[in-house]
């Protein structure tokens, strides 16, 4: 076995662990759903219904599903429960397909002029300061050079806990205390950027501004002013919500891209909850890409999203 079937083989180990918990409430509510009916009939397709929403799939995308179901029984007139099981995974991978979004293979970042920046948008609590750490952690192991910008300045010890990552992980952080302007951190850390040649910075955001108007002010104000240095920036606009609230996940997603351009999802703290289909809902209903999830406390659990693992490792029994 090669270097890189270990990394693989250990990759997948740590994403059927971290969605143990989800896996296993979901398969014990399907086996419930079909006890005692050899077929899927209307019965069985109800209460199918009742397991997916039950799981945070959504509404919109269990309805999605149900029909792929419904209309896969008229084509073959008998399915058997049994088949279930398999059914979903492959109408559900197929679901995701449909996005037409790229699976990331790896922490790899486009090559642009310039550094790669990354604006990170989230609320207080989903693990925003967090997953920027593990994130600058795998760049860095890939011979990125990373800075990072402590511009949530608003929030109590969002800084310093921002500061503690970079110690840990061996990144440089641009920080101008609490309560200072949060595009002056990003103008200073992406101009710091520029001038050392670095590959990628990663700016933190306030997680809470008191209406939408603000928030889209402030995150405004942040663009307007890195543009000074790269006129493409930022690159990328990263969602961080918070897998274990189900429904609230969705909210979140909702609310910030109404305020902002968001362009990628990072869906945290899958590995304690039973709602891992948010996963799946929100990967569907919200035409951005779901581009990491964390399934754990380490570094290492910080994975890149891919539909087909990610099904295939949610349906395994």
């Amino acid at each position: 076995m090669g270097l890189f079937d270990v990394f693989s083989k250990k990759k997948k180990e740590n994403l059927e662990k971290g969605l143990k918990k989800a896996k296993q409430g979901f398969l014990k509510k399907l086996s419930k759903a079909v006890i005692g009916k050899s077929s899927i009939d209307d019965t069985v397709l109800d209460d199918l219904e009742e397991v997916l929403i039950n799981s945070d799939v959504g509404i919109e995308t269990t309805l999605k599903i149900i029909a792929k179901i419904e209309a896969r029984i008229a084509k073959d007139k008998y399915v058997s429960t049994s088949e279930l099981n398999e059914i979903l995974r492959t109408e559900i991978a197929s679901l995701l397909i449909e996005n037409n979004t790229t699976d990331l293979d790896s922490f790899e970042i486009p090559k642009v002029e310039g550094p790669f920046v990354i604006l990170v948008v989230g609320v207080n609590g989903v693990g925003k300061t967090t997953t920027i750490g593990k994130l600058a952690a795998q760049l860095k192991s890939l011979d990125k050079k990373v800075i990072l910008g402590a511009a949530d300045t608003f929030r109590a010890a969002a800084v310093d806990q921002l500061i503690l990552w970079g110690e840990r992980v061996g990144v440089p952080v641009v920080s101008k205390g609490m309560h200072t302007d949060p595009a002056a951190v990003a103008y200073e850390a992406v101009k710091q950027a520029k001038e050392e040649g670095a590959d990628v910075v990663i700016i933190d955001t306030a997680g809470r501004l008191h209406t939408k108007v603000n928030l889209m002010n402030e995150l405004g104000k942040i663009k307007n002013v890195i543009k000074k240095f790269v006129p493409e920036a930022p690159h990328e606009v990263l969602l961080v919500v918070d897998g274990s609230t189900g429904q609230n996940a969705f909210v979140q997603a909702t609310e910030f891209t109404k305020a902002t351009e968001v362009s990628a999802l990072a869906v945290t703290k899958l590995d304690g909850t039973a709602k891992g289909g948010v996963v799946i809902g929100i990967s569907d209903q919200f035409k951005i890409p779901v581009k990491y999830i964390g399934i754990g406390e380490g570094i290492e659990h910080l994975q890149v999203f891919n539909k087909k693992t990610f099904v295939d490792a949610f349906f395994d029994k």
